[in-house]
C-alpha cells in the first residue's frame, strides 16, 4: 500500500467513530491544554520578576535595621538613620550613590477628594539610584531637602486616586499631606506594580521634610546603595559593612544589627523558585498525558479486535504486515496530534482568560507550543506500538476466521 493510501484509510477509521474518537482524545486534549497553561502562569511569572528587575536600578544593595544585641542578649530592633547614609557617602571606594529612604501611609487631600497613599521621603539620589523617569516638572533639590520644603512628586497614578484627575494636571497645585500644604512640582513616569507596592502610586517628598513635618521621626526605614559597577558589588557590601559596625560601633565578631541585602539575587531567587514549580505543575499536568496515551492504546486494541477480519481481508490481498503496522500506528497518532491540537487551542485561551480575568501574568512561548505539540505526537506513537505490532502480526488465515 502506498503512504497515502494508508493514511486516508487511518483517517477514514478515526472518522468512521466519530464519538470514540472525540472521548479517546480527551484525555490528550485536558493533558495538553494543561501543561500550555501551567507553563504560561509560570513563564509569565518569570516575566514579571524580570520586569521587577529591571525597575529596581542598576546595581543596588539595600540596608534595613536588625535585631541589636549587647552582651549576647538581643535589645530589640535596631534602627538607622540620616548620619548612617551620610557616613556611607563621606569616602566612597565601591559606592556611587546613597539614598536613605523613609515611608508611611497618610492622608492625603486635593480639592474636596482624600485618600490614604504611601508618602516615601528620601534624598534626590533616589530617583537615580530606583531608576525613576520624570514625566514632567521637576524634582526636589539637595537644597529643598535640607530646607525642609514642603515639595512632592508624584507617582503616575496619583492623580486617580485623588478624584481620577490627571497627575500631570497636579503640577503647580497644591495638596495636603496629613493636613500640611505641599506644592506638587513633578510626576513620574510609570513604573508598574512591584510585588506588595507600587511605586506609582505614592508620593515623593524630601527625606527632612518627611521626618519633622509628616512622619515625626528622626530615623530612615531602610538605605538604599548603589554600587559602582555591577563587578563591584561584593566590594561595595563589604564597605557598607565595615562603615556601619564603625557607626554603630560594633566590634569584629559580633552580630550586626542591619541587613544588607541584594535585591537582584534576591529576585533572581524568587524566578528560580518560580521555574522549580512551573516544571513540578507541568509535570503534573503531564501525567494526564499519559493517562490518555493509556486510554488510546486501550481503544486501539479493541479497534484491532473488531477489526481482525478486515485485517485479514486486507493481508489476503497483498497488505504487508509493515501496511497494516503503519495503518494502525498512523490512526494512533492522528488522535493524539488531533487531540493536541484541541488542547492547545484550549491552553491558550484558558491562559488569555486568565489574564483578562483573573488578572494573572500568563505568557505562552513558542518553545511550549511546539514542545506539547511534539510531545503529544510522541505519545500517540508510544502508545499505538503495541495495538499496531498486535494487529501486524495477525495471520491472514486466523484472521480471516475470525468471528
Amino acid at each position: 500500500m502506498l503512504i497515502l493510501e494508508i493514511l486516508l484509510v487511518a483517517i477514514d477509521a478515526v472518522i468512521a467513530n466519530k464519538l470514540r474518537s472525540l472521548l479517546t482524545m480527551l484525555g490528550v486534549v485536558i493533558g495538553i491544554a494543561a501543561v500550555i497553561t501551567m507553563v504560561a502562569l509560570g513563564e509569565g511569572a518569570q516575566r514579571s520578576v524580570q520586569a521587577r528587575l529591571g525597575t529596581l536600578g542598576a546595581n543596588v544593595l539595600t540596608v534595613r535595621p536588625g535585631q541589636s544585641f549587647a552582651g549576647g542578649l538581643g535589645r530589640g530592633q535596631a534602627m538607622l538613620s540620616v548620619e548612617d547614609a551620610e557616613a556611607l557617602r563621606a569616602n566612597p571606594r565601591a559606592i556611587q550613590a546613597v539614598s536613605p529612604e523613609l515611608e508611611g501611609r497618610i492622608q492625603v487631600q486635593y480639592g474636596a477628594s482624600n485618600a490614604n497613599l504611601s508618602i516615601l521621603g528620601s534624598w534626590p539620589t533616589y530617583f537615580a539610584v530606583n531608576n525613576n523617569q520624570l514625566e514632567t516638572g521637576r524634582l526636589f533639590t539637595d537644597q529643598e531637602d535640607k530646607g525642609r520644603r514642603r515639595v512632592a512628586v508624584l507617582g503616575a497614578l496619583v492623580g486617580a486616586q485623588l478624584g481620577g484627575v490627571s497627575s500631570a494636571s497636579l503640577v503647580g497645585e497644591t495638596i495636603r499631606i496629613g493636613g500640611v500644604p505641599f506644592e506638587v512640582i513633578g510626576v513620574l513616569k510609570e513604573k508598574g506594580s512591584q510585588g506588595f507596592s507600587n511605586p506609582d502610586e505614592s508620593l515623593y517628598i524630601p527625606l527632612s521634610t518627611a521626618q519633622l513635618r509628616v512622619l515625626g521621626t528622626d530615623r530612615v526605614r531602610s538605605i538604599a546603595v548603589q554600587a559602582a559597577s555591577e563587578g563591584q558589588m561584593s566590594e561595595a557590601m563589604a564597605e557598607i559593612d565595615q562603615i556601619l559596625r564603625r557607626e554603630h560601633r560594633i566590634r569584629p565578631g559580633q552580630d550586626a544589627d542591619f541587613n544588607i541585602r541584594d535585591q537582584a539575587s534576591l529576585l533572581s531567587t524568587i524566578q528560580e523558585t518560580t521555574k522549580t514549580f512551573t516544571l513540578l505543575l507541568a509535570g503534573i499536568a503531564a501525567i494526564s498525558l499519559l493517562v490518555g496515551g493509556i486510554g488510546i492504546m486501550n481503544i486501539m486494541l479493541v479497534s484491532v479486535t473488531e477489526r481482525t477480519r478486515e485485517i485479514g481481508l486486507r493481508k489476503a490481498l497483498g497488505a504487508r504486515p509493515n501496511d497494516i503496522l503503519f495503518q494502525f500506528l498512523i490512526e494512533s497518532l492522528v488522535l493524539c496530534l488531533a487531540g493536541g491540537a484541541m488542547g492547545l487551542l484550549l491552553g491558550v485561551g484558558g491562559s488569555y482568560a486568565l489574564k483578562q480575568i483573573a488578572g494573572w501574568d500568563t505568557a505562552v512561548a513558542p518553545a511550549s507550543v511546539v514542545l506539547a505539540f511534539v510531545f503529544s505526537g510522541g505519545v500517540g506513537v508510544f502508545f499505538g506500538i503495541w495495538p499496531a505490532r498486535r494487529a501486524a502480526n495477525l495471520t491472514p488465515i486466523e484472521s480471516l476466521r475470525y468471528e
